[in-house]
Parts: C-alpha cells; sequence; structure tokens
C-alpha cells in the first residue's frame, strides 16, 4: 500500500533530507517525487538513507551522468525541483552555473535541480561529498545562486531606494553567510588534515 504526501521544501535541502530520513524510520520508502508530491510504500522501519543533491548549476549531459553514476553505485535516484513552477516553455538564466548549465529549459535541467538519492541502510553515514575539496565545491555551488540573488536585490535597494528589496537582500544574505561558512570551514580542514 503507497501512501500519498504533498510538500514543498523549495532550497530547504536539510530539512527534506531529513523528512525522507524520517519516513524511512516510521518505515517508508520513496518510490516517486514530482512537483511537491512524495510517494512512499512501506518498507522495514529505517531499511533505507536519503540524501539530496543540489546539481542546478550542472549541464544536463553532465546531470544526466551523475544520476547514471550514482546508479551504477546502486543508489536510486530521483529528480526533483527546487522550485514550483507550472507553466510550459520556460527558459531560466543561471549565471552561476557551469557552461552548459548557464540556461535551463524543460529540456535540460529546468525542475530537476535536486537529486534524491536513496541507499540501503548498512549501519554507515550516508555521505555523497567525502572530500573536504569535493565539500568545499559543493557549498560554492549552493552559495552561488544566493549571491546573485543577493546582488540583485543590494543593486534594486540602492537604485530604487527601497527598503523593501533592503529587506530582501538582508533575508538572502543568510544562506550566503551559512553556505560561505561552510566553504571557509571545509578549505581550511583540508589544508589540516590529510586522508
Amino acid at each position: 500500500m503507497s501512501k500519498k504526501y504533498y510538500r514543498f521544501f523549495g532550497g530547504l535541502l536539510t530539512a527534506q533530507e531529513h523528512w525522507l530520513n524520517k519516513m524511512s524510520e516510521k518505515g517508508y520508502r520513496l518510490i516517486r517525487a514530482e512537483k511537491m508530491l512524495y510517494e512512499f510504500e512501506e518498507c522495514k522501519p529505517d531499511q533505507v538513507k536519503y540524501c539530496v543533491e543540489f546539481i542546478g548549476q550542472k549541464s544536463k549531459v553532465d546531470a544526466s551522468d551523475y544520476h547514471e553514476f550514482l546508479e551504477g553505485m546502486g543508489y536510486k535516484v530521483f529528480y526533483k525541483n527546487i522550485n514550483l513552477n507550472y507553466s510550459v516553455g520556460k527558459v531560466r538564466l543561471r549565471p552561476w552555473a557551469e557552461k552548459g548549465g548557464r540556461i535551463a529549459t524543460n529540456a535540460t535541467t529546468f525542475n530537476r535541480e535536486l537529486l534524491i538519492v536513496e541507499k540501503d541502510n548498512d549501519g554507515k553515514p550516508f555521505e555523497l561529498h567525502t572530500s573536504y575539496e569535493d565539500k568545499e565545491n559543493y557549498y560554492r555551488n549552493l552559495r552561488n545562486p544566493w549571491l546573485l540573488i543577493l546582488l540583485m536585490f543590494a543593486i534594486f535597494a540602492v537604485a530604487k531606494c527601497s527598503v523593501v528589496f533592503g529587506v530582501l537582500a538582508l533575508v538572502s544574505l543568510i544562506p550566503v553567510l551559512v553556505y560561505q561558512t561552510q566553504v571557509m570551514q571545509n578549505k581550511r580542514e583540508g589544508k589540516t588534515k590529510e586522508w
């Protein structure tokens, strides 16, 4: 018997990952993920573990290659949206992305910015990024979209003398600082610790 839940987490990757792992602890395994829909089937409690991965900066080819790589390692992988976009034919410019991912359309990575990765629970921690350099790059990729949003709101706030845009700039500063702290921490640890 399957259960359906409607949730929207947006860019709250940790909250989404935490909720999916709580569902696994209750004995439910993800079988389908759509815009806001998560469909689960029953399984043994804590049978699987989940990671949520941001891939919005990748080109379609790189995202597909990464998806296939993870499946080749024995993981089950679902694409997931980070935004709620219900129209057809959208194009999104991502100046912070890598070369092939700067323009996202329905045919590329638009509404497929996240990967939900499932693995059988073997009692070991589930991390997709294991080296400090890899973690540093990952958090940099998470920071860059927020940095662009911060800069846009700051420019609008100054140009329009707008308090609203100023407040939005300050709000978008929070994830920039969180991810920048992670970048600096992994960079520092990478220099001081050896694998």
